[in-house]
């Protein structure tokens, strides 16, 4: 059976997962295109429903059961991309309590731009951060856009929300370095054994909260004819150079 109407339960209840309230209220986020979804199935994360749309031509590696074939017009109606890929998957957000790091972190503090958010997370994942602690400023980690930008790294890494003084609580005994550039050139910075990495607000930087708490601050040292870099460039490096040591053959 082909679900042809938007009005159909299904149908709205997957829809309005574009938009944070309803990813709130259901617990659940869209991920979209084969490659993505697969990636999900290989992962800890549980994918509630698969949408295929009718024409979709591609390979479809999921059981029938686990399958809702849907029009291409209401396909275009659940999708969250121009040009939509004929599959996509109603996925469960995991739920963690908040607790302290095992090892190198980063602090997502007020991070507001979805495309930042997945970016970092998606480099996160490369370079071995495995635990992410995102103020409740902070754009939404699960919107399509996010999610999009992280290229997988989602299903790969912790990801913690709550507020700065909760984040700071767990990570009370763990050394805070400030990226901002009022600090110290990270090319020649020493950093602890485990660290958080925090990453401030593209307009307005690190909060009060975090700096007070901070032990460390760098910098990323730039020709005077420029004044700064997006914030998921900065955070790139700046990860890159702090956790050089476990990429040493």
């Amino acid at each position: 059976m082909i679900l042809t109407s938007k009005n159909n339960p299904l149908i709205k209840e997957t829809a309005a997962l574009k938009d944070k309230k309803a990813r709130k209220q259901q617990g659940m986020f869209l991920v979209e295109g084969r490659k993505m979804a697969v990636e999900c199935q290989n992962s800890d994360f549980e994918i509630d429903r698969v949408f295929v749309s009718e024409n979709y031509a591609g390979e479809v590696p999921f059981a029938e059961n686990d399958i809702v074939r849907v029009s291409d017009d209401v396909f275009r109606f659940l999708s969250d991309e121009k040009t939509p890929q004929g599959i996509l998957c109603r996925v469960k957000i995991p739920t963690r309590a908040l607790t302290a790091p095992k090892g190198k972190c980063l602090l997502l503090d007020g991070v507001a731009d979805p495309g930042n958010v997945g970016t970092i997370i998606r480099t996160a994942n490369a370079a071995g951060y495995e635990e992410i602690y995102l103020t409740e400023e902070c754009a939404d980690p699960y919107s399509p856009k996010s999610v999009r930008a992280s290229m997988s790294g989602v299903f790969f890494t912790k990801i913690y929300r709550a507020n700065r003084s909760e984040i700071l609580s767990v990570l009370a005994d763990t050394p805070i370095v400030v990226a901002d550039m009022g600090g110290v050139n990270v090319f020649s910075f020493a950093p602890p054994a485990s660290f958080a990495l925090a990453i401030g607000n593209e307009a307005n930087g690190i909060s009060g909260e975090v700096e007070a708490a901070a032990t460390h601050t760098v910098k990323i040292p730039m020709q005077a004819t420029q004044e700064s870099l997006n914030a998921a460039i900065s955070a790139g490096i700046i990860m890159y150079v702090l956790g050089k040591d476990q990429f040493n053959d």
